[in-house]
């Protein structure tokens, strides 16, 4: 424990971020507020944590042996994944060398691999999730979609943001799953999950916080996704007292066996006063950039206090609010924004431009934060403010 009096500083500490996205980019600037020194790594030149970062290296986050050389040379005091698709063994055998990897290297292996993950949530820790089936096989997928039944969610066993997901409706949309499963998955071709179709009321991230003192929550977050990536969130979600202990419950009990210190994003189920676990990532989530407006710490500055061994004594809610995200259409390097004017006068908004340096296809570039008297009018205000803001792409 941190006593009174104990002197503390980081400044002069390293941290080697793996991962440099929108989400990296405010733990990178949270990080430099205690005097960290931040080495910034991604497979692309330009990422938006790299603006702000003390150092960026460009490197694919799948190359081990690249990841160990840096580690070597650059001698961090904490490695943070902030993706996914990250070389875990890799990370596996830094940590037992001594090396120290935020939360846990085991956190973030397990929690990439959906067997992993599900297997230690229902069979290890007892908690109540979808029927699954794995499958390696185009055999053993046909025979697991016959046993779940439909409808039924297709998914690779590892990827992120919804690539390679389908909702296979009936017997004509099994073959098509089935190659969106192997095309969308990180490591290409491989094993795929099928779920059984969850009905649900609607279903939340909370946002768990593991730290010095022990494990907090922050308020429970809505959210909308489209093909499983984030489109809306909103905090907090409305939900029974119930509902809500019985998701802290679950919280507990997969971040106690995640272990480390750090923050996570638990995704839940919530029909009624039932809860069904989802997913985790050990990590800031994407549905939690609406704290960058409700809380006086957002997911980022809980992240960092928690991994530097700092206090969180409290985490003050300011009131409902509501983030929708930015989204560019096009195949561009040339990317111009306007309608920032009009959507900020709106009293109660605030937004953040990621500086991503092109678009192909469609990415989220942005996010629009709205606060409110209530959740309906965050969110409303969210959605006005986004409608006039005009990404073009040259």
């Amino acid at each position: 424990m941190l006593e009174i009096g104990t002197p503390f500083s980081a400044a002069g500490k390293k941290a080697l971020l793996l991962g440099s996205g929108e989400l990296g980019k405010e733990v990178t600037i949270e990080l430099q507020r205690y005097g960290v020194v931040v080495v910034a790594l991604d497979k692309y030149a330009g990422a938006p944590a790299m603006h702000v970062a003390d150092k960026a290296i460009t490197v694919s986050m799948l190359d081990g042996d690249a990841i160990r050389r840096i580690v070597e040379e650059e001698r961090p005091d904490y490695i943070i994944p902030e993706i996914e698709a990250i070389a875990t063994p890799t990370l596996i055998a830094l940590e037992k060398e001594g090396w120290n990897v935020v939360p846990t290297a085991a956190a973030t292996f397990t929690t990439m691999n959906r067997r992993e993950i599900r297997t230690l949530a229902a069979e290890k820790l007892g908690l109540p999730t979808s029927s699954y089936r794995f499958a390696r096989t185009e055999e053993e997928y046909r025979a697991a979609v016959a046993e779940i039944g439909f409808p039924c969610v297709v998914k690779p066993v590892m990827s992120s943001s919804g690539h390679g997901q389908s909702l296979v409706k009936n017997p004509d949309g099994v073959e098509s799953a089935w190659r969106e499963a192997q095309e969308g998955g990180r490591a290409g071709q491989g094993e795929v999950i099928v779920e059984g179709f969850v009905d649900f009321d609607y279903e939340i991230t909370l946002l768990t916080v593991r730290h010095i003192g022990g494990t907090s929550f922050c308020e429970p977050i809505g959210h909308y996704q489209e093909n499983g990536d984030y489109r809306r969130s909103w905090q907090p979600q409305p939900m029974s007292p119930v509902a809500l202990e019985k998701s802290r419950e679950v919280a507990r009990k997969i971040t106690d066996a995640l272990g480390g210190r750090g923050i996570f994003g638990v995704e839940l189920f919530i029909k009624g006063d039932d809860v069904i676990f989802s997913e985790v990532s050990p990590r800031p989530h994407d549905t939690g950039m609406v704290t960058m407006i409700s809380q006086h710490l957002s997911e980022f500055a809980l992240h960092v206090r928690a991994l530097l061994g700092l206090p969180i004594p409290e985490i003050r809610f300011y009131g409902p609010s509501a983030s929708r995200a930015l989204l560019a259409e096009g195949d561009s390097r040339d990317i111009r924004f306007s309608g920032m004017e009009e959507a900020l006068a709106l009293p109660g908004t605030d937004m953040r431009i990621f500086g991503k340096p092109e678009v192909r296809g469609h990415r989220r570039m942005g996010v629009m934060l709205a606060t409110a008297a209530t959740v309906e009018e965050a969110c409303a205000k969210a959605e006005e403010a986004a409608s006039k803001i005009r990404i073009e792409c040259r």
